[in-house]
């Protein structure tokens, strides 16, 4: 739902742990036991993503290699998968380092289903009122990963520190015609937590982590899932 969408309103860091050795409900439970009393803050979603990137994928490049500044394009929305897509969102994501800012444009309703391709997409970019700078870049993209995962979100009850925990992380391959969603490739093994706070806030992020039995670690699920389509990438 458009309603429920978060606008990024300042720059954030994100810290990231891939945890592999416990469920979710463990995991759930180490969080609401942290002492900075985190509870949960909004209702558990499921996330879908299209990711746009270049026809030789230099921004899974990018990302891969650590490029201190790097972007992903992405398009999101809430609830099912395939069908009549109400209310997309597109996403500019840039990051610098571990510290993230977001851009974000709301684009006109689609379906995504086996007739989905790169000129319905150009057409939906066309409609839905983006500025021109938006439009000279978008137009230079294409459909390239698309996934969904499972999100639960959580707060400090200070407000200074949120946390999200994705499971079932699905990808499917997609590209610019002929797209029936048959390649796929489910996870159910990795969780991803996250820790999100705004940049001033960062001499207080210790107690937090400290506080995680868990290992900070790079992880990109678009890097994961163009990995699992794309075997012969060269870097």
């Amino acid at each position: 739902m458009a309603n429920e969408y978060t606008a990024l309103k300042k720059s954030r860091y994100e810290r990231k742990f891939v945890v592999s050795q416990l469920s979710k409900a463990n995991i759930e439970q180490i969080v609401r036991a942290h002492p900075a009393a985190f509870s949960e803050i909004y209702h558990e979603r499921y996330i879908n993503n299209i990711y746009l990137d270049s026809h030789n994928l230099m921004s899974y490049i990018d990302n891969n290699v650590g490029k201190s500044h790097r972007k992903k394009v992405r398009i999101r929305w809430y609830g099912d998968l395939l069908g009549y897509i109400e209310h997309p969102i597109l996403e500019f994501k840039l990051k610098t380092g571990a510290v993230g800012d977001k851009h974000s444009f709301f684009l006109k309703p689609f379906v995504l289903d086996k007739n989905f391709n790169i000129d319905l997409l150009k057409n939906i970019f066309k409609k839905s009122d983006l500025p021109d700078r938006v439009m000279d870049e978008i137009l230079t993209l294409e459909p390239t990963l698309l996934n969904r995962y499972s999100r639960k979100y959580f707060q400090t009850i200070d407000k200074n520190f949120r946390l999200t925990i994705d499971t079932d992380l699905e990808y499917h391959d997609i590209s610019r015609r002929n797209n029936n969603f048959i390649k796929h490739d489910i996870n159910y093994i990795d969780n991803v937590v996250e820790l999100k706070y705004e940049n001033n806030k960062d001499n207080k992020a210790d107690f937090i982590t400290n506080n995680l039995p868990f290992r900070m670690t790079k992880s990109s699920k678009y890097v994961n899932g163009i990995e699992k389509f794309h075997l012969n990438i060269a870097i």
